[in-house]
């Protein structure tokens, strides 16, 4: 079912940001040819460069061969790297839905300062979620409403989906509503018929699932929600290159939406954001031997997540339940104390003693809603994952 014919993106974009004439880069119009339009540097990278003198002192400078192109502007759409983006996410209809941000965490600015009055208008989040939702909310002067996530019961972690249509159906201050599947630091998918609801709802802004962890999910949970963005033009899917692609290093977010959405993302954003050492090392790994790479390791840590980590945790004193769907490359352990009840104080001493004193860093997430005593460990190799259950235990064993 197609969203509802009260959903109108320029209802959504700041007026502004529709009346925007967006700042034209060199690279935008010619990218062959002896290009002397960008006042770059014509020698190439000079600490390459060969530096001869004749025997009156007079210099002769040779540019090195540039077979990357590092003294030009790269491509400020990133038009190769969206181009095998469309092999990871097929259902996207074309690379016009695609769009390249510095990390997510710039998409997920960029999404805010398009959409959102700053002092006027508001975001919608379900607690516990990721936090850099309410961070850059902050930081633009926008509202921040929270409807927080079941954490009771079979539904634990989904969506209290009836709250959330209510409350953003009836606020026209809402612009965006964020929803992270699977979940951070919930580990969960979210129930693609409860994000078909709200998309289909009366809710009149844009619904973003943040997708981080999507290619960590256990078989038969679902797929990816970027094959809604074919179906609806009111749902933004962001995904990343730092989590199963293990390159948080070149800071690479990926954003897919309705080509009207991602037109506005591109001339908001800052020219040529993305470096031309980032966007080749994307390229290369969303080849299709890269992406095959990508889901073997991918299911490797899975294995280790399912087969060693948990079970490993499970049997550890204190440890009263693993909490969440497990469908990240990380675990939600909660510990308890003597009365079984969840206890802060030990996750927190556990945490404190292996990050200062064992060379163990995990992260404490007891103070997040519905997450009380809960560290979230990420799966690491099995000789780190090893280490980590041995630590555990003995760092337990005394807490008994």
């Amino acid at each position: 079912m197609p969203a509802p014919s009260t959903f109108d993106i320029k209802r959504v974009i700041r007026p502004n940001i529709l009346k925007l004439e967006p700042y034209r880069c060199a690279r935008d119009d010619y990218s062959e040819g002896i290009l002397l339009d960008a006042n770059e540097n014509s020698f190439g990278p000079v600490h390459q460069a060969r530096i001869t003198q004749d025997a009156a002192g007079a210099a002769s400078i040779a540019g090195q061969a540039d077979h990357q192109q590092l003294h030009r502007y790269p491509d400020p759409m990133g038009r190769r790297v969206k181009q095998r983006v469309l092999q990871l996410r097929p259902s996207v209809p074309s690379v016009d839905n695609v769009f390249l941000g510095v990390g997510s965490d710039e998409v997920i600015d960029l999404l805010v300062r398009i959409t959102c009055q700053p002092g006027r208008d508001s975001i919608l989040v379900t607690p516990p979620t990721y936090g850099m939702y309410k961070v850059v909310a902050s930081i633009n002067d926008v509202g921040v409403v929270k409807v927080p996530l079941v954490v009771e019961g079979e539904r634990t972690f989904q969506l209290d989906v009836d709250a959330v249509i209510e409350r953003a159906a009836s606020d026209e201050t809402i612009k965006l509503v964020w929803l992270c599947s699977p979940g951070n630091p919930t580990g969960t998918r979210l129930d693609e018929a409860d994000v078909r609801r709200v998309l289909e709802s009366g809710y009149r802004g844009l619904v973003v699932v943040d997708e981080a962890y999507v290619d960590f999910m256990k078989p038969g949970r679902g797929e990816s929600f970027a094959k809604l963005v074919g179906e609806y033009p009111n749902v933004f899917v962001m995904q990343t290159m730092s989590k199963s692609f293990g390159l948080a290093g070149i800071r690479m977010g990926i954003g897919m939406g309705s080509a009207e959405l991602v037109q506005h993302l591109n001339n908001t954003k800052a020219p040529y954001s993305l470096s031309t050492l980032a966007l080749d090392v994307a390229h290369d790994a969303l080849s299709a031997d890269g992406i095959g790479k990508m889901r073997q390791v991918a299911a490797s840590l899975c294995a280790q997540r399912d087969e060693f980590l948990i079970p490993q945790l499970q049997a550890l004193p204190h440890v009263g339940e693993i909490v969440g769907g497990n469908d990240a490359n990380f675990v939600l352990c909660r510990f308890v104390d003597g009365n079984g009840c969840a206890s802060n104080g030990i996750a927190k001493r556990l945490y404190t003693e292996m990050a200062e004193n064992r060379g163990l860093v995990v992260r404490y997430r007891g103070g997040d809603y519905g997450c009380e005593g809960c560290l979230r460990i990420t799966v690491g190799t099995p000789d780190e994952n090893r280490v980590v259950i041995a630590t555990m235990r003995a760092l337990l064993d005394a807490e008994a």
